[in-house]
C-alpha cells in the first residue's frame, strides 16, 4: 500500500488549486501524469519515467520532460514527445555527452535518465516541481525542474546547483514514452535561443501515424550547441533528421548560468504546422513581444485552474477528502484536448486544414469510456465547452463521412467496441449542447445506427450492423480481427448490449424530433440484448440460471471446445464477462427482471455481484478485498469490476429495482478505493471517466440511463455541494450530517422545499438551478423513500404494459 501524501493536501481550505494532488493515479495503472496542464490544454509538460503512459510513481529515474500527454489511458499513447532533460558536467570528449564518440549511440534517454527524489516533489493544478539528483549523493549536480502550462503554451524552468557555471539541456526528438514509437523527426537550432522541429509518431496502442510540430524559446542565449543522429554527434550543427523507427535524433544546448542559476524554456506545439506552434507560443508564451516569465505563467495558469475548480464548492470531510474530490475534478477537466491553434486552425479528419471561427475545436475522444460519466459532467458544469465538444464531433462526421469511435488527433483509431458515440451525442443533446444542430446530429446518428461504413473507410462505425439489423445480434467470431484491432464481431455478446443501449438512447431523440417511425424501430432495438440471453446458462457455484451468451453466425449459442459455457467466461465480451454485461440493461429493467425471474432474484444476483453482505461488515476495506483483483483483470470474474467501464452504472441497478439503500452501501464502499495517494484511482482513469464517476457518486446523483437526462439520487458524501451552472445559475445539494466513512441512506428528499418521493430528477428541471435537500439516516429504510413502484422512472425501452 502506498502512503498518502499529506503535504499535498489542501493547506488553505479555500483554495482548490492547492488541494489538487496530481500524483493521485500515477501508480497501479491509473496512468495519470503529474505534470502541468491547463484545463483541456493542447500542451502538457510532465516527466517521463519508464512507464508507457509517461510517469509511474515508483520508477527510479526521470528520462526527460515531455510536452504532450493524455490522462489515464490504458494503452501506450502520445506522451513524452520532445523530451527535454537538463544535465550537468562537460559536453565533449569523455564528458557527460561525448561528442567524439562517433561509433556508439550518442544519446539514449534510458542511459542519461536522472535519479530524482519525492522529497519536495510538488504536483498541483498548473504546477509541478521535482529535484533531479546526482548519483554521487552530493548536491553538486542536482537540478530543480519546474513546469507550468497554459492552454497552448507551457514553461519549464531548470535551476542548477550553485557550484555550476554552465548548464546543458538535451532536446531528444528520437524517443518518447516507453513503447511509443517515433517514426521520424526533425530538429533545427534557430539563432541563439530557439529550437523547433517536428515528430511523426504512432498513436494510441501503436496505431496510425500523426505529426506534431514544436517550438522551444529560451530566456537566455546558448553559448554552444550541436545535434546528434544515428551517425553520431556534430558540435555546432543546426539541423538533424531521424528518418527511421526510433533512431537517435536531437540537439544539446549549453548555457552560461550567471547569478540566477536557472534556464527557462517556453514551449508550444501544434498538430497543424510549424507556424501554428510559433503562433501559439507568441500568443500565450509572450507579453508585449517578450517571453513570459515562469512565475508569471504559473500565476496565470493557477488562476485559470482556480476559476475552473471553483465552479464546484464542497463543505464537510477532511483534508484528504478535499484532495480526492478536487483531484477528481481536475482530472475530469483535462480532456478532450484543445485541437485548434490560437488562430483557429486545426487539422481535420480529411487531412485538410480547417478553421474554427469563434469556437474551440477539441480532439482525443475516448468515447467508450467518457460516455458513461465524464461527458455528462462536462455538459452540466461546462455548457459552452460541451457545445464546442459536440460541434467538434459533428465536424469529424462532416470530414470523415462517419462518426468516430475513439478519435485521436485527426483520425479514428477504432479502439474499443460497440457504439459509444451514440449515447455520447444523445446525452449532449439531452443536456442542451446540440441546440440549433439537432437535425445535423440526428442525420449523422441515424446513418451510424442504420448502416455501416464502406470497406475502404477509415471509420469502422457499427462493424457488426449487418447481422444486428437482420437478426438482432452481433455474431461472435473468435477469428475475425487482425492483431491489435478491436472489432465488434470478436466481441459479439457485448457489442449487442452496447448497440441496444445506444439504440434506446437514440429512440428518445428521434421521438423528440418527430421521427416517429425511426423512434419506434430504435425503441424495439433497445431490447435486442434479449437475443443473446440464454435462460439455460447456469453459474453452478452460485446456483443462478440465465445469463448473456454470445451467438455464432449460424444463430446457435457459442459453445466452447472443451467444457460447458460459463457466464464467467470472457468469450464474446470486451473487457468483461456475462456477469458484468448483464447489467448493461438499464434501459429495459422490466425485461431484465423477467429474464432473471423477478425482483427478488435480481437482488440476490446483485448481492452476489457486489459481495453485499461483506461490504456491510467492512465498509472501508471490503471493496478492495472482494472486487479488486488487478487493473486489467477483466475476465473470469463474477464480481463488480470498479477498474473498468462496462458496469460503472451497476450500483444504481439496486435503485432501479426498488432498493436504493443498497446503492448507498455500494457507493460508500467504492469511494474507499479513491484515496489521497498515488494508487488512489481504481484502474485507468480513462480521460477522466473514473474521476467523473467519483464526483457524481460524491455529490449524490448519477446519469445511469443514457438519453433520458435523468439523474438518479443517492446519499451524498459531503454536507453541502454547490455547482455553478453558468449564466448566474447554481445548484445546491444539502445533506446535513453526511459522513463518507459511515453507512448512510436517504430517508427523504426535497427539491426547492417540496418533498420528492421519486428516485430521480430530470435535468430539464435542474438546469435552472435550485436546491436539493437530502435527509439521511443510518438505518436502511426497506419500505421508505424510493422503494415503491411509483418512485421509479419508466424504463425507456421496456415493452409497453
Amino acid at each position: 500500500m502506498l502512503c498518502a501524501l499529506p503535504a499535498l493536501a489542501a493547506r488553505d481550505g479555500a483554495d482548490p488549486v492547492t488541494a489538487v494532488n496530481t500524483f493521485i493515479g500515477t501508480q497501479d495503472e491509473g496512468n495519470t501524469f503529474p505534470g502541468a496542464s491547463a484545463p483541456f490544454g493542447l500542451i502538457q509538460v510532465s516527466p517521463i519515467t519508464e512507464h508507457y503512459a509517461g510517469y509511474r510513481y515508483t520508477d527510479p529515474k526521470i528520462r526527460g520532460f515531455g510536452h504532450s500527454f493524455i490522462s489515464g489511458a490504458g494503452c501506450w499513447e502520445q506522451g513524452g514527445q520532445v523530451a527535454v532533460l537538463p544535465v550537468t558536467g562537460t559536453i565533449g570528449p569523455g564528458g557527460t555527452f561525448d561528442t567524439d564518440n562517433k561509433k556508439a549511440e550518442p544519446f539514449d534517454y534510458k542511459k542519461y535518465a536522472s535519479a530524482f527524489t519525492h522529497h519536495g516533489e510538488i504536483g498541483q493544478a498548473g504546477y509541478y516541481k521535482v529535484r533531479l539528483t546526482a548519483a554521487s549523493n552530493t548536491n553538486d549536480d542536482d537540478v530543480d525542474a519546474e513546469a507550468t502550462a497554459l492552454t497552448r503554451a507551457g514553461a519549464e524552468r531548470y535551476t542548477f546547483a550553485a557550484n555550476q557555471d554552465t548548464g546543458h539541456v538535451l532536446v531528444n526528438v528520437g524517443q518518447a514514452n516507453e513503447k511509443h514509437e517515433v517514426v521520424g523527426s526533425v530538429i533545427n537550432v534557430v539563432g541563439d535561443r530557439v529550437v523547433e522541429g517536428k515528430l511523426v509518431t504512432k498513436s494510441f496502442c501503436g496505431g496510425r501515424q500523426y505529426t506534431t510540430w514544436f517550438r522551444l524559446e529560451f530566456d537566455r542565449p546558448f553559448k554552444a550547441f550541436g545535434t546528434w543522429d544515428k551517425d553520431g554527434a556534430a558540435p555546432g550543427s543546426r539541423h538533424s533528421m531521424g528518418a527511421q523507427w526510433e533512431v537517435p535524433n536531437g540537439a544539446w544546448l549549453s548555457f552560461d548560468l550567471g547569478k540566477s542559476r536557472s534556464v527557462t524554456a517556453i514551449s508550444a506545439i501544434s498538430h497543424v504546422d510549424a507556424e501554428g506552434a510559433r503562433r501559439n507560443l507568441d500568443a500565450e508564451g509572450k507579453r508585449n513581444g517578450r517571453l513570459l516569465g515562469f512565475d508569471a505563467m504559473r500565476a496565470q495558469a493557477q488562476a485559470q485552474w482556480r476559476k475552473e475548480l471553483g465552479l464546484v464548492r464542497i463543505s464537510g470531510g477532511n483534508a484528504d477528502d478535499r484532495s480526492v474530490f478536487y483531484t477528481a475534478l481536475y482530472h475530469a477537466l483535462l480532456q478532450p484536448l484543445t485541437g485548434s491553434d490560437v488562430d483557429g486552425r486545426y487539422r481535420g479528419y480529411d487531412e485538410q486544414i480547417h478553421v474554427a471561427n469563434g469556437w474551440t475545436y477539441y480532439e482525443y475522444f475516448s468515447l467508450w469510456d467518457t460516455y458513461r460519466s465524464q461527458n455528462q459532467w462536462l455538459a452540466i458544469l461546462q455548457p459552452q465547452r460541451a457545445r464546442d465538444i459536440a460541434n467538434s464531433v459533428l465536424k469529424i462526421h462532416e470530414q470523415m463521412g462517419w462518426l468516430p469511435r475513439w478519435g485521436y488527433a485527426n483520425f479514428d483509431t477504432n479502439i474499443m467496441t460497440g457504439d459509444p458515440v451514440t449515447p455520447f451525442l444523445v446525452d449532449l443533446w439531452r443536456f442542451g449542447a446540440l441546440e440549433g444542430r439537432e437535425q445535423q446530429a440526428w442525420d449523422a446518428l441515424w446513418q451510424n445506427a442504420s448502416g455501416r461504413p464502406p470497406a475502404m473507410s477509415r471509420a469502422q462505425g457499427r462493424a457488426g450492423n449487418d447481422s444486428y439489423l437482420a437478426n438482432g445480434y452481433v455474431p461472435y467470431d473468435r477469428a475475425y480481427p487482425s492483431k491489435g484491432m478491436d472489432v465488434d464481431q470478436h466481441h459479439g455478446g457485448s457489442a449487442t448490449f452496447e448497440y441496444a443501449l445506444g439504440d434506446c438512447a437514440l429512440s428518445q431523440m428521434a421521438g423528440a424530433l418527430g421521427e416517429t417511425a425511426a423512434a419506434a424501430t430504435l425503441q424495439e432495438r433497445g431490447r435486442t440484448w434479449r437475443k443473446v440471453w440464454d435462460a439455460d446458462v447456469a453459474d453452478a457455484e452460485l446456483g443462478l440460471r440465465g445469463f448473456p451468451r454470445p451467438r455464432m453466425e449460424d444463430g446457435n449459442f457459442y459453445t466452447p471446445t472443451h467444457g460447458a459455457y460459463s457466464p464467467r467466461s470472457n468469450h464474446g465480451f470486451h473487457e468483461g464477462t456475462a456477469w458484468q454485461y448483464q447489467w448493461l440493461t438499464q434501459q429495459d429493467v422490466p425485461g431484465l427482471l423477467a429474464a432473471v425471474g423477478g425482483q427478488d432474484n435480481a437482488v440476490k444476483r446483485l448481492d452476489a455481484f457486489f459481495a453485499y453482505d461483506e461490504l456491510v461488515k467492512d465498509l472501508q476495506g471490503g471493496a478492495r478485498k472482494h472486487w479488486v483483483v488487478g487493473p486489467y483483470s477483466y475476465y473470469n470474474q463474477y464480481r463488480y469490476n470498479p477498474n473498468n467501464e462496462p458496469d460503472l452504472h451497476s450500483p444504481w441497478m439496486y435503485t432501479l429495482v426498488g432498493q436504493p439503500w443498497k446503492t448507498a452501501t455500494v457507493l460508500r464502499a467504492a469511494q474507499a478505493l479513491f484515496t489521497n495517494a498515488p494508487n488512489g484511482v481504481t484502474g485507468n482513469d480513462d480521460l477522466g471517466t473514473m474521476s467523473a464517476w467519483y464526483l457524481f457518486s460524491a455529490i449524490g446523483m448519477y446519469p445511469a440511463v443514457p438519453g433520458t437526462g435523468q439523474l438518479l439520487l443517492h446519499a451524498p458524501r459531503f454536507e453541502r455541494v454547490e455547482l455553478d451552472l453558468g449564466n448566474g445559475r447554481s445548484l445546491t445539494i444539502e445533506a446535513p450530517g453526511a459522513d463518507g466513512r459511515q453507512l448512510q441512506y436517504v430517508d427523504g428528499v426535497s427539491v426547492d422545499g417540496i418533498p420528492r418521493e421519486q428516485v430521480w430528477l430530470d435535468w430539464a428541471q435542474l438546469r435552472q438551478g435550485g436546491t436539493i435537500a437530502f435527509r439521511l439516516t443510518g438505518t436502511p429504510p426497506a419500505t421508505g423513500w424510493g422503494t415503491g413502484a411509483a418512485s421509479l422512472p419508466v424504463a425507456p425501452c421496456a415493452l409497453p404494459r
